[in-house]
């Protein structure tokens, strides 16, 4: 492939091709829209309970993380149904695997989740009976 110059007008439409992939996928994709609003919702605890700015960046992370997974699994997914529509043991094994990685991101922003809330609730707990 020939090599071509640098043009902002190139790089402006590879945006748009981004977007257009996100906006594809949150008007296709339930688990995209399920991992979306779990987002939304720790976000918002996060906000509530003022976490520290190293908490931040783990929950941060941990969406972009789950996020990334599940759009790579989506496109997997529909590599492979391009590749062969009817039922392949292959590419069953394909997405199965693209799958398990979307899994465990989120098992592991979960126990991030688990390991940064559960303290905050239970220092709550413990100063409400004094109240």
């Amino acid at each position: 492939m020939a090599r071509s110059n640098f043009s902002w007008k190139d790089r402006i439409r590879s945006f748009s091709h981004a977007f257009n992939g996100l906006k594809i996928v949150g008007q296709e994709e339930h688990n995209f829209r399920i991992h979306l609003v779990a987002a939304i919702l720790v976000i918002i605890l996060s906000c509530l309970l003022r976490i520290s700015r190293y908490e931040w960046l783990a929950i941060i992370l941990s969406i972009g993380f789950v996020l990334v997974c599940e759009l790579l699994n989506t496109a997997i997914e529909h590599i492979a149904d391009f590749i062969c529509q009817e039922k392949n043991p292959s590419i069953k094994k394909i997405k199965d695997i693209a799958a398990a990685a979307v899994l465990l991101s989120s098992l592991m922003a979960l126990l991030i989740g688990l390991i940064i809330f559960i303290p905050k609730f239970l220092s709550m707990s413990s100063l409400s009976q004094f109240f």
